[in-house]
């Protein structure tokens, strides 16, 4: 038995969907040491720090504090022993980082350290200049920022998914028909006609139609395996859909 069915137990019997990138590695690890766990909780770091960073924008953190505070955070969460308290019940990433974050912010002693820090070892590389250059965009209106996280929280996962749905056409060689064929999931409006696209591809009408269906499958049964990264067990999965869309509601 492989160390990753050995620390999932129960969950072994979904390990297509849990695999060793998934937060449910690491809720069954808990404050074990193993590689997997500390490889699947960076690589989550890395996909979802960007909504921390929004949430210390929207609370009146000015970009350079911001900065500091979700990098020095990050430093701290994968070098320290968060894990030793996290509860099995508790089982979504989101929520475990957001309220991990709370608690760092909330400390007077870890938040001047980070704001006399700049320039120290980071253990997770952030591209921040471009996420202060997200945060102009984000909406003006008066979203909390528990409500903004969660809404870049769903935005991000939206992402991950258009992401790995664009790489999967573009390594069968079908990178032009995703181009094409993309406004269908994101409600882009093209102005192109299905015979005009049709024509264009070489395809009839009703193949576009066969291709478009198909396109918004894949992306169903890839954003539900985006979320079950993020918990730790599957039945958690409709309920995170459910959030996410009340998120960009």
């Amino acid at each position: 038995m492989s160390e990753t069915e050995q620390l999932l137990g129960p969950l072994a019997n979904h390990a297509a969907q849990f695999a060793t990138t998934h937060w449910s590695v690491v809720v069954a690890a808990g404050a074990k040491e193993s590689p997997h766990a500390r490889e699947a909780l960076t690589a989550l770091c890395a996909t979802y720090w960007y909504p921390l960073y929004a949430y210390a924008r929207r609370l009146g953190h000015e970009a350079h504090q911001a900065q500091d505070l979700t990098q020095e955070f990050f430093t701290r969460f994968l070098e320290k022993d968060y894990l030793k308290a996290l509860d099995p019940e508790r089982g979504k990433f989101r929520t475990f980082l957001l309220v991990s974050f709370r608690h760092f912010l909330a400390n007077e002693h870890d938040r001047a350290n980070a704001q006399k820090r700049g320039g120290g070892p980071n253990t997770l590389s952030l591209d921040l200049d471009a996420a202060e250059w997200r945060t102009r965009l984000e909406p003006s209106h008066a979203l909390t920022p528990e409500k903004l996280f969660e809404r870049r929280w769903a935005l991000t996962l939206l992402e991950q998914t258009l992401a790995r749905l664009r790489a999967e056409f573009t390594t069968s060689g079908r990178g032009p028909l995703f181009d094409h064929l993309k406004g269908s999931l994101t409600g882009e409006k093209t102005g192109v006609r299905s015979q005009e696209l049709a024509d264009r591809l070489g395809m009839t009408t009703g193949a576009i139609n066969v291709a478009v269906h198909r396109l918004r499958q894949r992306y169903r049964e890839l954003l539900r395996e985006e979320i079950a990264r993020t918990v730790s067990n599957p039945e958690d999965i409709d309920g995170e859909i459910r959030d996410l869309f009340a998120a960009l509601g």
